[in-house]
Order: C-alpha cells, then structure tokens, then sequence
C-alpha cells in the first residue's frame, strides 16, 4: 500500500499542507516543511517554482517569484522532498508543478528522480487529460501517483475521463478561479463531492480558497477525505520572511488551529 493509500485509509479526513520550494530561501524552505509537519499536516504539497504559475493567485505566485529569485531549480525542490522523508519516513508528499518543467526535464528523468527523492504522487496543474499519456508511463513505472484535478466547471463526461487515469487522490477545487484566501466558501461544495463520489472510489481533496477553520469544518462536513491549505500558510511565510522565529510560531499556530476545523469529524 502506498503511502497516500495508507493515511486515507488510518486517518480521515486528512490535513494537507502546501509550500513551494526555496520560499522564503533554500535552507529556510527546510525549516518550513519540518514546521509544518510538526504542527500537524498529514500529507505535504511540495511546490516546484515556476516563472508562470497560472492557477495560483497572487499570494503563491510571489512564493514563487521569491524562489525563483533565491535560485531554486528542480533540484532544489528534489532535494527539499528528499530531506522531508528523512525527517518524517511515513509522510506523504506531493510534488506540485507545471508541465513546462517536466517536459523540458523529460517525463522519465522528471518522475525517476521524483520517485527516487521520495515523492508519492504529482500534480501537473495545466496538464489536460487529453495529453496526459505524455507523462502516465513513466508515473506508473516508478509507482508515482498521478494526482487529478476537477474543478466546479468540469462536465460529468470530462470528470470520467480525467478520473480514469487518477489515484492517490482527487484534488477538487472548491471554487472558479485561481487560488486564494476567500472570505466564504462555495455553497456548491457537498455538491461537487457528492458528484465526483459517485465515480470513483479514491479520496477527494478540497481546496482553494480554505483558509479558516471553519472552512475546514465546512469542507469535512461536506463529505472529503481531505481539506488542503496553501495560501494561508504561504500568506505568513511573506509575512514573516525577515523574522524566521516567527515565521515557524505562526505556521504552527496557524495549522493547530486549522486542524481544529477537523475535530469534530475525525476519526483514526
């Protein structure tokens, strides 16, 4: 069993966490995961920084930018994964990218030295379903689940298609547009799990725009397996960038209490 396989299966619903690489620096992106992890997030996204991150709102796309201007390549990002599993052997990770930085690694290079560094599945935002046999072999062949998207806007027949060759998990988005803090969430949520539940068996992540606890509580409530976090989070590393103590200080208080939104609902 994997190791995404294996939490949903011990622990439901699951805190899950996202930070981009090199943010706010190389060594201080270590620091930020092995806090994170410490304060509780049960399955780690892993950002590679790129120079056009369009999904993601202004708040992660500067993460991006202060990465890329810390100099952090692929590499970089493999390496953060590598020292993650060091640090915490069971836990998780997910590396988040674009497909313009697999294809120019290659697809085979791009998922062996993911698979080597430790990684268990990969998120390829602005791949389509209909080019996803680009990258599906080598996933498969070093045992990389390939994480699917499906937003509010994606039609029954698409949802299908993107599912059919998903696992890990689903990764549900819970509003039209990029990411974000959001004051409120869609009301359309318990919808579009209770549609995508119907197709498949695999558990469904809800994010963007989940920033409160009682977002978190709204999306468990709803019915996900999971409630993914990331602009929230990456809010007070922009904010604490010059103050590394309290940086760490105000992840983790900020991810106990996000947990808090899961109380209810969990059990192990």
């Amino acid at each position: 069993m994997s190791r995404i396989a294996g939490l949903f299966a011990r622990k439901n619903p699951v805190f899950i966490g996202f930070t981009v690489a090199g943010d706010p620096g190389i060594g201080a992106s270590s620091g930020v995961a092995k806090t994170m992890i410490d304060a509780g997030v049960d399955l780690l996204e892993v950002a590679v920084p790129y120079s056009d991150p369009v999904a993601d709102g202004p708040v992660i796309e500067r993460a991006h930018v202060r990465a890329l201007r810390a100099g952090t390549t692929p590499d970089d990002a493999f390496a953060l994964v590598r020292e993650v599993r060091g640090y915490a052997p069971a836990l998780p990770v997910v590396l988040f990218t674009y497909y313009n930085i697999v294809h120019r690694r290659g697809p085979e290079r791009f998922f062996s030295e993911a698979a080597a560094a430790g990684a268990d599945g990969v998120l390829i935002v602005d791949l389509p379903v209909e080019e996803s046999g680009e990258v599906a072999p080598y996933a498969a062949r070093h045992g990389i689940d390939r994480i699917a998207l499906i937003a509010p806007t994606t039609s029954p027949e698409r949802q299908h298609a993107i599912l059919s060759g998903a696992s890990g998990f689903v990764y549900l988005i819970s509003l039209e547009g990029v990411t974000g803090e959001r004051d409120r969430l869609s009301s359309g949520i318990a919808g579009l799990v209770g549609a995508v539940r119907e197709k498949t068996d695999l558990p469904l992540a809800v994010g963007f725009g989940v920033s409160r606890p009682e977002h978190v509580a709204a999306v468990a409530a709803a019915g996900a397996n999971g409630v993914i976090v990331g602009s929230a989070l990456v809010r007070l590393i922009e904010e604490h960038s010059s103050d590394e103590t309290g940086m760490h200080e105000a992840l983790a208080t900020a991810i106990i209490a996000l947990r808090g939104g899961l109380v209810p609902q969990s059990r192990t």
